[in-house]
């Protein structure tokens, strides 16, 4: 006999697994393993999330009542990964190039980014979801109910709501701790995947094998389960032609439609080819869980009493036979099923409320806008945490209003058929150019409206939200908008009617709007894009020559993506355009792709609205209208031959104008350094000289005496030090500067630089995490401190804030050791961040510094000289500097 206690032991071990083998999969992509991770059979198994209760459960219990009904459920996907799977591969495409996250953003991405229709599909999905975790929640509940009744035990309503709840809250901190650990999901949860493919394996094994031992275990072998099977009343079972039609196509529909399902098919997806392969793989898959569904149901028929729940025959069956071990097995399967569906589900539907309803609602209140909205990644990652505990919580509420009962499969049609009302405006949308948001918005409307109240609404019961006089006399007494007889059609089957108008509206919508509407050049743009994604693979233009400056697209980037995402995004396109430095030319195409990075965290409509706040708003150039035209092939060519050509003179000619600029600047800053050195040198030599001769000739006290030659032995060190720099720079220019290489800490540099710069911290206050400098050194230790102790004399020197503040800040990126010095200064204005490092330059209002301006170049030829690199870090509120430390020499700390 097995207790309820076991039982509980057992999910809590197979939950700790779950979270062991997620826990290890995140730590493999950490450290770039990910291979594997992206394979074929994983993607595969993935895509099992389809197979939740109510194939593992309800299956049986579908086919007990319903015969061989229950294979449409297995065939509408199959139809589509063997006859259509060239859709799913672009849908695949176009998530990548669009950097899509959920089904919301490819209908808001390709209706002009229309943050109404990502708000429309977001609802929509979350009340077609509903009832679906509601039935992983009555099936996970309703199994452990069958063991309580097994040791003795009878479980009431109270019983059932409590047990459901635990599971629903264990569900959320799954989610939370290994959905939301990640912003951006492109960079994948690598971790629920691998759960996922895990759980794939343990429910078809489970399946296997309860049906293993019902056909040789219980009924005695192949030959006596089939003379069950003919003398049954499932053998006599006649197909009705309408519903068969109606339950394949929704099968299909949903597969495609689902959120979870849009979650692992595309959004999950990192390689384009694992669809040829998941196309034959996932129909074997699905051929297996359904292989022993029917000898299952018969015999258990056969040996159940009368009234069992033929939904929980896997479970009871082995019960009943004192296999407990098996009964257990089978328990873990049905929870597998039940628990991947819901933390994916969950997880898809916490992005989108995320990025089409939380983020914009936030950002629109929020003046002026994207700028200074505050950290935008924490307000993401919360709403997301939020809403999977909220969604959950719908569920349970579903799964309470409804008393928890009715068979599974009934509930899983009415979140079939809900979310099956994006498939138009997908499959328009996809392939038909003319479609646009109208069209797409009065479809997803009319067809959410119809099915909840011909299918959804009636869900709920007699009396429970729709009473007894409206279906049989209509609201109101209008007799043809009764529930189950629409346009006062009757006979029809519930589900076939409610398929079949719901569909038909939808659809003609979308049509007649978008034929009577006309699609705004955005929607054109992007229709051109997604229609013909594999002409337009890498993206087209959508933003006109902007006024946006780099710095403030740069301080938006890093309150979304983090500090060394979005760092490393516009240095790269700095090198791309032959810039040195963090802060590239803004030009279309930068804008367009750095859209499209900050879409992967907050969605295309929303990243298309911050970014049009800081362009002054999205226009489309002629170049591109003809593009979408999509006028002749030569005409294309020719466009974008002159368009490149173009292209490369205004970069040449920017490259002339910045490079006689700086030589311009040069002249002036080498004119201004002669100037300054030879004051330099004048006023400590003028000194020397007049106290020199007050010493030898004159006759003076012994106070002054040591006065004297006290500033002649200040002016001499002085003059050494200025002596110093000019042949520190010499040597370092010639290449030809010896390096002590020695071992030390990060820290001790740090330490030692700090002390050396004499600043006090009255003076200027230095923050540092000293937990992040124990990284281990090999290079010229008293080098590095020289350019450690140039840039906090600097912030000493230049920062004019009212309480100066210097933050030390250590990280690792891309294998090698950064230090960044950031004060809360005014900053280097951008006109004069290309010449900080030259050695004749020196900030006009820095003259009261002192200096002659060699402090920054020699920092950069001493760290060019260890393998390294300085250079200026903008949009950190002040002056900023980072200084770079190769691999090779930094040794990060294990």
């Amino acid at each position: 006999m097995i207790s309820f206690n076991l039982l509980v032991f057992v999910s809590i071990a197979y939950v700790v697994f779950l979270f062991a083998v997620a826990f290890a999969a995140e730590r493999r992509a950490a450290m770039g393993k990910t291979a594997w991770l992206r394979s074929s059979a994983i993607y595969t198994l993935s895509l099992s999330i389809y197979c939740t209760a109510w194939t593992f459960y309800g299956a049986v219990g579908y086919a007990a009542r319903s015969g061989l009904e229950f294979l449409t459920i297995y065939l509408g996907p199959t139809l589509v990964m063997i006859g259509w799977w060239w859709l799913v591969r672009k849908l695949v495409r176009i998530g990548r190039t669009q950097r899509l996250t959920s089904i919301a953003d490819l209908i808001s991405s390709r209706f002009g980014k229309s943050t109404f229709l990502g708000v429309l599909v977001t609802v929509l999905a979350i009340v077609g979801t509903t009832p679906y975790i509601a039935l992983q929640l009555q099936s996970v509940t309703q199994s452990i109910a069958v063991f309580a009744a097994s040791s003795g035990e009878v479980w009431e309503a109270g019983d059932l709501n409590g047990a459901a709840m635990w599971v629903a809250a264990g569900l959320a901190v799954f989610t939370v701790l290994f959905g939301t650990r990640n912003l951006d999901a492109h960079e994948r949860h690598h971790g629920i995947v691998l759960a996922i493919a895990v759980e794939a394996v343990v429910k078809l094994f489970a399946l296997i094998a309860v049906g293993v031992f019902v056909v040789w275990g219980v009924a005695g072998g192949i030959g006596p389960t089939m003379d069950l099977i003919d003398a049954s009343a499932q053998s006599q079972w006649a197909p009705q032609p309408s519903r068969w039609i109606g339950l394949i196509f929704v099968s299909a529909a949903a597969f495609l439609c689902l959120p979870r399902m849009f979650q692992v098919l595309v959004v999950e997806n990192s390689d384009e080819r694992t669809v040829s392969t998941a196309s034959w793989a996932f129909p074997t898959y699905l051929l297996l869980m359904s292989l022993f569904v029917v000898p299952i149901a018969v015999v258990g028929l056969d040996l159940m009493p009368a009234g069992a729940n033929p939904d929980l025959f896997v479970v009871t069956l082995p019960l009943s036979e004192g296999r407990e071990g098996l009964a257990i097995l089978s328990f873990l399967g049905g929870f597998s099923s039940a628990t991947s569906m819901v933390i994916v589900a969950t997880l898809a539907l916490a992005t989108m409320v995320s990025n089409h309803i939380v983020v914009p609602s936030w950002l629109n209140a929020r003046t002026p806008g994207a700028v200074v909205s505050g950290d935008v990644r924490d307000v993401v990652v919360m709403s997301r945490r939020i809403s999977i505990g909220v969604i959950l919580a719908l569920g349970y509420i579903y799964f309470r209003l409804s008393g928890g009962g009715g068979a599974l499969a009934a509930i899983g049609l009415v979140s079939f058929t809900g979310v099956t009302q994006v498939l138009p405006a997908m499959i328009g949308g996809v392939f038909w150019r003319g479609a646009n948001r109208w069209g797409a918005g009065a479809a997803i409307s009319i067809g959410f409206a119809v099915w909840a109240w011909t299918q959804f609404l009636p869900s709920f019961g007699v009396d429970a939200v729709i009473s007894q006089a409206v279906f049989d006399q209509g609201p109101f007494g209008i007799n043809w908008l009764r529930p189950y007889a629409l346009f006062g059609i009757e006979g029809i089957d519930p589900f076939v009617h409610a398929v079949f108008w719901s569909m038909l509206l939808n659809t003609g919508a979308l049509i007649v709007v978008s034929i009577l509407t006309f699609p705004n050049p955005l929607e054109r743009l992007q229709g051109a894009q997604f229609v013909n994604v594999y002409d337009y693979s890498s993206g087209a233009r959508t933003w006109s020559q902007s006024a946006a400056q780099a710095e403030d697209l740069l301080v938006m980037a890093q309150r979304i993506l983090g500090g060394a995402e979005a760092q490393s995004i516009f240095q790269a396109e700095a090198r791309s355009q032959g810039k040195d430095g963090f802060l590239p030319d803004v030009t279309p195409d930068f804008i367009s792709r750095l859209e499209r990075e900050l879409s992967g965290s907050v969605g295309a409509a929303t990243a298309h609205a911050m970014m049009a706040q800081l362009t002054e708003g999205a226009m489309v150039s002629v170049d591109d209208l003809i593009a979408v035209a999509d006028e002749t092939a030569q005409i294309m060519e020719y466009s974008s031959q002159l368009e490149a050509k173009s292209a490369e003179q205004d970069r040449t000619a920017r490259a002339l104008r910045e490079a006689n600029e700086k030589l311009t600047a040069l002249s002036i800053q080498k004119d201004a350094f002669l100037s300054q050195i030879s004051h330099e040198l004048r006023t400590p030599m003028t000194s020397i000289r007049s106290f020199s001769d007050i010493l030898r000739d004159g006759e003076i006290e012994d106070e002054a005496r040591k006065k004297f030659a006290g500033i002649i032995h200040d002016e001499t060190n002085r003059l050494t030090r200025l002596l110093d720099d000019l042949l520190d720079l010499g040597v370092l220019e010639s290449g030809q500067v010896q390096l002590n290489i020695g071992e030390g800490t990060l820290a001790e540099v740090l330490d030692r630089a700090i002390m050396a710069s004499g600043v006090a911290p009255d003076d200027l206050v230095i923050s540092r995490r000293a937990v992040n400098e124990g990284v281990p050194l090999t290079t010229d230790l008293e080098r590095l401190a020289q350019v450690f102790i140039n840039l906090i004399s600097n912030a000493a020197k230049y920062c004019m804030a009212d309480d100066p503040e210097l933050r030390i800040i250590v990280r690792q990126i891309n294998g090698q050791t950064v230090v960044d010095f950031c004060d809360n200064g005014a900053g280097v204005p951008k006109e004069s961040q290309s010449m900080i490092f030259e050695k004749f330059s020196r900030l006009e209002d820095a003259g009261k510094a002192g200096g002659a301006g060699l402090g920054l170049s020699i920092c950069r030829q001493i760290m060019t000289a260890l393998g390294g690199d300085v250079t200026y870090l903008p949009g950190q509120g002040g002056a900023g500097f980072r200084v770079t430390i190769p691999a090779a020499v930094a040794l990060a700390a294990q």
